[in-house]
């Protein structure tokens, strides 16, 4: 059986909690190395999950004709440099999201591997959450209707100190942006998927608690070409955290109140009732198992760097807003 040999550049807490145990676990791909500046962890990382080599440097770990592939799990502002550089190397590209900082960037990225016969896969791992993937059966089977609204709710607190490991969110340089950029983009994603191309983009941000350089609340209202509409609401200023999608139609709607958990109710003419549908525990497999087998049989990745784009340039226009 052919295995897909990964190296993983950087080693923070996704990389730790979701990315390394699937490599690790996956039957079909090979944990082979970690890059970290810090080469002293980047070696501890590594022994911990199996992989037989460590870099200090991720530059040297590209070059390196063991590897076949590379998660990036960096800082957004390094996405766009380091995707280019493995795709240089004919390494297979999955990226952390947001894509990166700017469209512009992303059509580089998307050059590079494009030039140099390789895929590019961006982690928007809500495309293979169950109650999303159900959601658009309930829509596309006409159930609820024609749908006209659709809501999206995503609260956290989080005001770092600056000694923070995740204090770089905050630093539009590295970040991009605040909760739009971090987590809005998840949101957004779940939106495309579900109704298809947005035509037209109104956004309005906020620092409606914290003197940052980044905003702390963002709302958005995205017009589909199909006619409906959906807010997306966002902020890191909110004692009661939210994960909600809300979807109503003509006919009847879907409501779950927990997204990571995947609880929903549907309303229809025939009644009320409840589906429970989870995400797997590591809500990073299910995507990672369909990259690694978009290379291995040399397919499409379903989450690929034109719905990354895609992304990034609605976000760009609720910034500009």
């Amino acid at each position: 059986m052919a295995r897909l040999k990964w190296g993983v550049i950087g080693a923070g807490d996704i990389a730790r909690k979701r990315i390394a145990p699937a490599l690790r676990d996956l039957p079909d791909c090979e944990l082979v190395s970690i890059s970290r500046s810090r080469p002293e962890l980047a070696e501890e990382f590594a022994k911990e999950f199996g992989a037989h080599k460590w870099f200090g440097d991720w530059r040297e770990q590209i070059i390196d004709d063991e590897i076949d592939a590379v998660y990036i799990a960096t800082p957004v502002y390094l996405h766009a440099p380091q995707t280019i550089a493995a795709a240089s190397q004919g390494k297979h590209v999955l990226c952390e999201k947001p894509m990166a900082l700017t469209v512009a960037e992303c059509d580089e990225m998307i050059a590079a591997c494009r030039k140099n016969n390789v895929k590019l896969g961006i982690a928007y791992y809500r495309r293979f959450y169950p109650a999303v993937i159900r959601s658009k059966e309930i829509i596309e089977s006409g159930e609820i209707g024609k749908v006209s609204v659709a809501q999206i709710n995503a609260f956290e607190f989080f005001d770092p100190p600056r000694d923070h490991s995740r204090a770089w969110l905050l630093d539009p340089a590295k970040s991009g942006g605040g909760p739009m950029m971090d987590f809005g983009c998840h949101r957004i994603e779940v939106l495309m998927n579900l109704f298809g191309t947005v035509s037209r983009v109104e956004g309005i941000t906020s620092k409606a608690s914290f003197n940052r350089d980044v905003e702390d609340t963002a709302s958005a209202l995205l017009r589909f070409e199909n006619g409906c509409c959906a807010t997306i609401t966002v902020t890191h200023a909110a004692s009661e955290p939210r994960d909600t999608l809300d979807i109503y139609g003509t006919k009847g709607s879907i409501h779950i109140p927990v997204l990571n958990i995947g609880e929903m109710l549907i309303c229809s003419e025939t009644g009320m009732r409840n589906e429970v549908l989870p995400p797997a525990v590591n809500t990073h497999m299910p995507l990672m198992t369909q990259f690694a087998n978009s290379v291995l049989n040399n397919t499409a990745p379903l989450v690929d760097g034109d719905t990354g784009r895609q992304v990034a340039a609605i976000i760009e226009q609720i910034y500009d807003m």
